[in-house]
């Protein structure tokens, strides 16, 4: 219920700590199931009315971003090899990193859980595709997905997808005929948005402005779940920032959270689910340390906080001479998935024909100290002729790549903060090296002249936090068993990314959501 009461409910069936997607969609399907369930989260509650608001904080010079991430609350150091940008990937809020993603989503291939035994790196996965397939489909019809079945490199469907998929965009048929001549297969783009109206929303309307807000409502958030988790009784409180888990050692009878007046208090629960992203659960976890489970909880394997990936960035971008109708739209329509599967190298790399290359005009108006026929020649000057291709490209598993607690920095309640090790492997700047040849054979096929290349001394992260409480059969050697059960503890789940044991090179929602779908329905039975 929204509100501003913040103190505990009576013991519930279900405490979710997270009111993300996992979180969401887990709460949502139990609470429909009958089930008694309390959402946790350290955010605040983003009202839809104030999303135009929300997209001029965005655009104008000098006003603060639209999701309030920084400061205190949100304090993290970054000691790896390459520094990494946490405050740029997360947003804390009722509907988690929803409220500012693309909402591109895709299945992970096959291959994708079986890197082990079929390529000897990663980990494979304790569960297949075959297993995950009908949860694949309810996911999709859980964030109603807009897709097409015309991609030759994807992994078998049973069902169409919910709402057709958008059409290609005026760039992706300019992206095609270099793709043709150089034998790239090109497909559509699954999309968690509307490109139809639906009871939930409109259809997509085009600000283009996706990440970081849809003023619209066309693009899927969490906040649909959370509408439908307490439409059928759940309980759902905002800004209440889980600070541990209270245990014995073999279950976690509350969770301890604050709340803005400076109070304390214990949610009670039969069963506990942790949701709140990659890096927030491990650190809950780490948080919860005891006589029991004195390096934290859950952690008899010490892996919790290990194998974090992320996906890497390759690029390259430039310019050609005629008119490219860039930033019409703010999420990809097109992209080829030729350098994925039992390639050389074996990390996977998802080509993206990207619909945002170069500036927007809207933005570069609106910081412009130019007025009158000056700004428009400016803007003529600058926009309409850019062309770029992404690429997401897969990292494997690397027990030094970590997420830890840093207890020389404390955020807002005095907790240490996190503290992020991250680094680019070999086989993966392979993997980018072999996507920039591609990326610069199709634009040279275009005569563009080309401007900028992400390669693998410049690459960054994709903001998909995965791997660092892995799932696995065997308790040595993972954090959570297949149902995303802790192996420590017996009323302890985990939902999301977290447990993936590979990353693969597709975006992770789609599988977060399909995992969460799963959970759900061993949660119910369990109960």
């Amino acid at each position: 219920m929204a509100g501003s009461d913040r103190t505990p409910a009576p013991p519930a069936d279900v405490c979710i700590v997270g009111a993300g997607p996992a979180g969401a969609i887990v709460a949502a399907r139990l609470a429909e199931a009958g089930h008694d369930v309390v959402v946790l989260d350290a955010g605040p509650r983003y009202e839809p009315e104030n999303r135009e608001r929300q997209l001029d904080a965005h655009l104008r010079p000098g006003m603060e971003g639209p999701w309030g991430t920084g400061g205190e609350r949100d304090a993290y150091t970054s000691s790896g090899e390459r520094h990494y940008p946490l405050n740029a990937a997360r947003v804390k809020g009722i509907g988690g990193s929803t409220l500012h993603w693309q909402a591109m989503v895709m299945r992970l291939h096959e291959r994708d859980f079986e890197m082990d035994s079929r390529h000897g790196v990663g980990a494979d996965w304790p569960v297949d595709y075959a297993d995950l397939r009908p949860y694949y489909a309810a996911a999709e019809r859980e964030l109603g997905v807009a897709g097409a079945d015309d991609n030759p490199f994807a992994p078998p469907r049973e069902k169409p997808f919910p709402l057709p998929a958008f059409p290609p965009s005026h760039s992706d048929s300019i992206f095609a005929e270099a793709c043709e001549a150089l034998g790239l297969p090109t497909h559509s783009v699954p999309n968690a948005r509307n490109s139809e109206p639906t009871d939930d929303a409109s259809a997509c309307v085009g600000y283009g402005t996706c990440k970081p807000v849809c003023p619209s409502g066309a693009k899927y958030t969490a906040e649909r779940h959370v509408a439908r988790a307490e439409t059928a009784g759940a309980r759902v409180v905002d800004r209440a920032p889980v600070q541990r888990l209270v245990h014995d050692e073999t279950a976690v009878d509350a969770a301890v959270y604050a709340t803005p007046d400076g109070e304390q208090h214990r949610q009670e629960a039969r069963a506990v689910v942790l949701a709140c992203g990659g890096v927030e659960n491990v650190r809950l976890l780490l948080l919860s340390a005891s006589d029991a489970y004195p390096d934290g909880l859950a952690n008899s394997s010490g892996l919790v906080g290990r194998y974090f990936m992320d996906h890497c960035f390759a690029g390259v971008g430039g310019r050609i001479d005629r008119p490219t109708r860039q930033n019409h739209v703010g999420f990809n329509t097109t992209e080829c998935h030729a350098l994925y599967d039992g390639t050389d190298p074996l990390a996977g790399v998802k080509l993206e024909f990207l619909n945002y290359a170069g500036p927007s005009p809207a933005i570069d108006a609106l910081h412009a100290d130019e007025w009158g026929d000056d700004l428009l020649d400016s803007l003529r000057d600058s926009y309409g002729t850019h062309l770029a291709v992404g690429g997401l490209v897969e990292q494997f598993p690397d027990a030094d790549n970590r997420i830890t607690l840093d207890r020389s920095t404390t955020d807002d309640h005095g907790n240490p903060v996190p503290d992020v090790e991250w680094s680019v492997g070999p086989e993966t700047r392979r993997a980018i090296e072999r996507a920039n040849e591609v990326q610069r054979a199709i634009l040279e096929e275009l005569d563009a002249d080309i401007d900028w290349i992400v390669g693998p001394d410049e690459t960054g992260p994709a903001y998909h936090h995965m791997g660092t409480t892995r799932m696995g059969t065997d308790p040595g050697s993972s954090v959570v068993a297949p149902d995303c059960r802790a192996h420590d503890l017996d009323n302890l789940w985990i939902a999301g990314s977290s447990v993936f044991p590979t990353g693969g090179g597709m975006n992770p929602t789609l599988t977060i959501a399909a995992l969460s779908c799963r959970l759900a329905d061993r949660l119910d039975r369990w109960l």
